[in-house]
């Protein structure tokens, strides 16, 4: 996990969670590195030691009703152990009413104290999926990213090697470009890796000769995606005749995307060869092997099989003469 902000929650357009700066603008420079919230109903009550600071906590209505309930030095005296724990910052949900003891313990703490018309659950919802999107391990690499047969291929390689003629040849096929050029990716839960295109070139691919085209407008809303899970890697090289290549294809490789381990596949590039055919293939394969099927190790145990059967048999013949 990663760390942002707290001004990021107020400065995103995208994140849902109408919210507004009451006091403690000094504070907006604090961090959270967790994606978790937390109620802090005991702390409130004295009770601080599962009190997390580094997470977002959210005043609801049982929160403001018990600081409604105590007598003014009580809940300074309450404020204060709480705002003294370094917390990242105060949220009040439903725009109920804010305690002025709240209001001056958190300007005394340079803590952000922010309010939202959402209910508690609901805002709950939206920051932690907000949060989760935010926290994550990404990095950008300089790859295309396509949508073949519902699988995400990332296809790596040197500049000038075909990789955005090949995507544009599976996109006249019926696939999907997700990015070109510039692949930002994510790592999500469950290890799992997303890739989608940078903003300012989305659906935009360069073909050389012909300069910036736009998939979208050229193909169809049907003939892009604005992001996809990565499950396959595929390296294109140019064609060398002193290296050996993989003809088995029962050794697993692996590409290490933000720490996540993907399959790799590499694929010689020389005239003649049918990439876009291939990748297809690789595709279709990948599938395969999800359902348990893998064709190499299958094609290798066989042949196994059959030159011990054929080594039994010689040694039998050998003993019966």
């Amino acid at each position: 996990m990663g760390s942002i902000k707290i001004a990021r929650l107020l400065e995103d357009p995208d994140s849902g969670l109408q919210l507004t700066l009451v006091t403690g603008a000094e504070g907006l420079g604090r961090v959270i590195t967790s994606s978790r919230i937390q109620k802090p109903g005991l702390a409130l009550a004295g009770y601080t030691e599962h009190l997390h600071p580094e997470r977002v906590q959210v005043f609801g209505n049982t929160e403001i009703s018990y600081l409604n309930t105590l007598d003014e030095a009580t809940q300074r005296e309450a404020l204060k152990k709480l705002s003294d724990s370094d917390l990242a910052c105060v949220v009040v949900t439903k725009d109920l009413p804010i305690p002025r003891s709240l209001l001056d313990a958190c300007s005394s703490a340079q803590l952000a104290l922010m309010k939202t018309p959402q209910l508690t659950s609901t805002f709950i919802q939206q920051v932690t999926a907000f949060l989760d999107e935010a926290l994550t391990e990404s990095a950008s690499l300089h790859g295309v990213l396509m949508d073949v047969i519902g699988v995400g291929i990332l296809l790596l390689g040197k500049s000038g090697i075909g990789k955005s003629e090949i995507a544009l040849d599976l996109v006249t096929r019926g696939h999907r470009l997700v990015a070109d050029d510039i692949v930002e990716v994510t790592r999500r839960k469950q290890d799992t890796i997303h890739g989608s295109g940078n903003p300012i070139i989305k659906h935009h691919m360069e073909i050389r000769g012909l300069g910036i085209i736009n998939i979208k407008d050229l193909f169809g809303v049907a003939a892009v995606r604005d992001r996809k899970k990565i499950e396959l890697v595929i390296e294109l090289v140019e064609w060398d005749p002193h290296r050996e290549y993989d003809r088995l294809g029962v050794e697993e490789r692996f590409f290490n995307v933000v720490g996540v381990d993907l399959p790799l596949s590499t694929i010689p590039v020389r005239p003649g060869r049918n990439i876009t055919t291939l990748i297809e293939v690789a595709a279709r394969n990948h599938l395969l092997k999800l359902q348990g099927h893998h064709s190499a190790k299958e094609f290798a145990e066989q042949l196994n099989r059959a030159i011990a059967e054929g080594a039994m048999r010689r040694t039998l013949g050998e003993e019966v003469e």
